[in-house]
């Protein structure tokens, strides 16, 4: 099949949007025509310098769209359904049997290669030369992406398709890691340190868990604005002084039972930690090269910190969850959308970088 999709040939040069030829789906392969595409901050990795994520590629790991056609063995979607695309994952492995297929053991080959597991090429350019489509298993900045039957989620028929896409990745990571991997109760403290869309997204499942209080912390008044509109009990700048000292003082002096780092800076971990009581818990969402450093006496007096990935969910069972919250108006995550063309992506991107948008996203 012939499709149009943007590709990025080096870390530091443009999206350009090109024609390739896309395989026809394998075994297990679903093709499916992309409605809307989230621009995700974890497809920055592509600019990553020494190109870790092999060139040429198409990036896009939250796509939702409808599939058009299905390769052999492919149970439980049809041509004509409606899908969000998520994570992939390998299904047999021991994660992914306790229903944690972010901790795949094959989480980084699935996702993050963006070659197929079996090195055959799915696309070729106008020169036949081969262009990289398996990142996250789905390459969907694209009009049509090559998902799998693992990493596609069937929807509803009659929700707007071309906005869901972000439910898939970093929305499902924000509200699934608070009402999932933190297990947040009514009444429990949270602060949630970086409020971009996958913290925004924790602040409305926070909310929606009758959390109190729901403390966000960022560098933008803008956002800070935006997340007490969406359930922020409290807002807090991050630029001012002692945080960890700031969020006792809300909390009543002990400390908040959870705390939430997107940032992946060092010294805001640091305080996120030090936010929490005694035996509070501390989730880390944030992508970052840098080392953590951590008052090991905090940890001692029986503070927990955890990496999570995907907010620990099951994406075949949280994204209608989360439809459902949205449905009922407790879930707005479409107030966090600006939408552009898909030949606007670079514009796109920059703005998300500049914090002008929360979440863009891509119409082909």
């Amino acid at each position: 099949m012939r499709i149009d999709a943007a590709v990025l040939r080096a870390a530091d040069g443009p999206y350009t949007i090109e024609a390739l030829d896309l395989a026809d789906p394998g075994p297990g392969e679903v093709v499916v025509e992309i409605a809307g595409v989230g621009l995700c901050h974890t497809d920055l990795l592509g600019r990553t310098p020494g190109d870790p994520v092999a060139k040429p590629v198409v990036l896009g790991h939250e796509g939702a769209g409808t599939v058009v056609a299905t390769g052999p063995g492919v149970l439980g979607v049809a041509p004509g359904d409606p899908v969000v695309l998520s994570i992939d994952s390998c299904g047999t492995c021991r994660n992914c049997l306790g229903a944690r297929p972010g901790n795949c053991a094959r989480m980084a080959e699935l996702n993050l290669a963006a070659v197929p597991p079996d090195g055959v090429p799915r696309a070729t350019d106008a020169a036949g030369e081969p262009v990289h489509t398996r990142w996250f298993g789905q390459s969907s900045f694209a009009t049509h992406a090559l998902g799998t039957v693992r990493n596609v989620v069937p929807v509803p028929r009659d929700v707007p398709l071309e906005l869901f896409g972000p439910l898939g990745c970093g929305v499902q990571t924000g509200a699934a890691s608070v009402l999932v991997s933190l297990g947040v109760r009514a009444g429990d403290g949270i602060a949630i340190f970086g409020v971009g869309a996958v913290g925004l997204a924790a602040v409305m499942a926070a909310r929606v868990a009758a959390a109190d209080p729901i403390i966000a912390v960022d560098l933008l008044d803008a956002r800070l604005d935006l997340a007490r509109e969406l359930g922020a009990t409290h807002v807090l700048d991050g630029a001012g002084g002692d945080l960890a000292e700031r969020v006792r003082a809300i909390s009543g002096g002990d400390g908040v039972q959870f705390s939430f780092d997107t940032t992946a800076v060092p010294e805001v971990v640091s305080a996120a930690v030090a936010s929490l009581r005694t035996t509070g818990v501390c989730g880390l969402a944030g992508v970052g090269a840098r080392e953590y450093r951590l008052d090991p006496t905090l940890l001692l007096m029986g503070r927990t910190v955890k990496g999570i990935i995907e907010g620990d969910a099951v994406p075949r069972a949280f994204i209608p969850v989360m439809i459902e919250l949205w449905r009922r108006g407790r879930f707005p995550f479409d107030r966090l959308i600006r939408t552009y063309p898909l030949d606007q992506i670079g514009q796109a991107e920059a703005d998300a970088l500049a914090g002008e948008v929360v979440k863009p996203v891509l119409l082909p």
